[in-house]
């Protein structure tokens, strides 16, 4: 008992069964015209982030070094609270600029040494409010700020 079965009956929609297609990209798969068939389009491009922290200077013994606290808030595994949880980084710093106790943001970058793979880079202040106020709102010192000349 043998069994024939129709295209038509099985009501199948494919661009190869009504001959619109070539087969012969298919034949050959280390063809260069299959692979640009197969390829998925470049547009638009990967998006790729670049990873940075922002940390607390602690050590600044070493030469070109500093050693950065990070500080990031965490659930706890077992009472789902948030608490803090600590790491320090090594960090480049090309120019020994930076001191304890500054805010330094690090940015990844190849591995300089077996501990530092992060490139330190001072972080915009927060208080830029405060400089326009002393500024004024202008831009330009207030009378006030500036020292007084003694008249004799």
């Amino acid at each position: 008992m043998s069994t024939t079965f129709s295209l038509h009956s099985l009501k199948l929609s494919s661009p190869f069964l009504h001959g619109l297609t070539s087969l012969t990209h298919l034949s050959k798969p280390n063809s260069s015209a299959s692979h640009q068939l197969l390829r998925a389009p470049d547009f638009p491009p990967p998006i790729r982030a670049m990873k940075t922290l922002q940390g607390r200077v602690v050590c600044s013994t070493n030469d070109k070094t500093v050693s950065v606290e990070v500080v990031r808030l965490a659930p706890h595994p077992k009472y789902k609270r948030r608490v803090r949880k600590k790491k320090k980084f090594q960090a480049h710093d090309a120019d020994n600029q930076f001191k304890v106790g500054d805010y330094v943001q690090l940015e990844k970058s190849r591995p300089i040494s077996n501990t530092k793979t992060f490139i330190a880079v001072p972080v915009p202040s927060r208080n830029g409010k405060q400089e326009k106020e002393e500024k004024g709102q202008l831009g330009l010192p207030l009378e006030s700020n500036q020292p007084q000349e003694q008249q004799a």
